[in-house]
């Protein structure tokens, strides 16, 4: 037996990669997170097939079929919203497989910061103004390290993708303002790439408000940054070098004018 973790993307069914679907396909068991990934992905599997819903296990339900299943020739299909890198609890079932001698293979995802980054239509490297992103979230019932808290990220005032935290607005709010200033632009992505999707702009001195007033407490994603400038205006970053005709590089060679 071998187990497949598969980024099952965002939400949006067409955003799943071609290699996780074919996966799906083929599987002979099925596992996904049923609290967030689209169950019309369920549909790529064959009909018939066994499918648990991991939102109702904990690890040792989850890990105790890998155990049963894995002396026979087969593939589970383990599915994790998004990529499963980010806040996806899937180190700790490749341990358990490695300790059982279970093969496993990881397919990555659409994560859900691309997609709200899409929805916007929005880049978050704008050269002059932050090539740096920074993926972070607040500390709940699952601890951050003390050397990662928000504080310390807002101080950089990078662009920053701040997962699981919608539901403490303004506390998020407060602690965003150690490093960045009111008038910031931010942005809240609820349900990204998901039919009943909902974007709210505004700044750190009134997104919190916003959101609230959009009924937005979970499911959603906070942007931050001077890079969402571009969402009202333009041309106050500086044009990529890249496709500057005067920059040469391996497939290019500059020219004057």
């Amino acid at each position: 037996m071998k187990v497949y973790f598969i980024g099952a993307g965002p939400g949006d069914p067409e955003l799943l990669t071609l290699k996780g679907k074919n996966i799906i396909a083929r599987a002979d068991i099925v596992i996904y997170a049923g609290s967030l990934v689209n169950p019309r992905i369920l549909s790529f599997a064959q009909s018939g097939v066994p499918a648990f819903n991991s939102a109702e296990m904990d690890l040792q339900e989850v890990t105790r079929i890998y155990k049963r299943e894995k002396d026979r020739a087969g593939t589970i299909a383990r599915l994790h919203t998004g990529d499963p890198s980010l806040y996806g609890a899937i180190q700790e079932q490749i341990d358990f497989c490695r300790r059982e001698g279970i093969a496993v293979e990881v397919i990555p995802g659409v994560s859900s910061f691309f997609a709200a980054a899409a929805a916007l239509r929005q880049e978050f490297t704008l050269p002059g103004i932050s090539q740096s992103l920074v993926l972070t979230r607040m500390a709940g019932r699952t601890p951050v390290p003390d050397s990662e808290d928000i504080e310390g990220w807002a101080k950089h005032r990078s662009s920053m993708a701040i997962f699981l935290s919608a539901g403490s607005m303004e506390t998020l709010v407060q602690r965003l303002l150690a490093g960045y200033a009111e008038e910031t632009p931010a942005a809240v992505v609820y349900r990204a790439s998901w039919p009943d999707q909902k974007i709210v702009i505004g700044t750190l001195e009134n997104i919190a408000r916003k959101t609230a007033a959009a009924g937005i407490t979970r499911q959603a994603l906070v942007l931050v940054g001077d890079v969402l400038r571009s969402l009202n205006e333009d041309d106050f970053y500086e044009k990529s070098k890249l496709y500057d005709p005067s920059f040469s590089h391996g497939y290019r060679e500059g020219r004057d004018g």
